[in-house]
């Protein structure tokens, strides 16, 4: 399973829509993230100023439609989906906890 941070405000895509975020378009892939403490240390850094509710994506690798690479960044392997990601690629949403500041506070399941 891989990982990815999304606004809730951009999830889920319309109906009969695979999910597109504004990376796909600037950078040609999605971000994701190996494991859910590395997601949180993502949020923490670059999520900080985004504001309301952040999800995580747990995402099914066998399911991607799209190429998914490894790469480095950062000195850490993250992977990234080359393409947009179909709905049932999705099998898990959960809501990351933040306090005032923006930083993780942990995750609990959708509601």
């Amino acid at each position: 399973m891989i990982f990815h941070l999304v606004p809730e405000a951009e999830w889920p895509p319309a109906p009969g829509s695979a999910y597109r975020p504004a990376s796909l378009s600037t950078e040609g892939f999605v971000h994701c993230s190996g494991d859910e403490a590395i997601a949180q240390e993502v949020a923490a850094a670059l999520y900080r100023e985004v504001p309301g509710t952040l999800l995580l994506l747990t995402l099914d690798e066998s399911r991607l439609t799209a190429e998914l690479r490894w790469e480095e960044a950062d000195g850490r392997s993250f992977p990234h989906v080359y393409g947009e990601i179909a709905p049932d690629a999705v099998v898990a949403v959960q809501e990351l906890r933040r306090d005032a500041e923006g930083q993780p506070l942990g995750l609990a399941p959708r509601r």
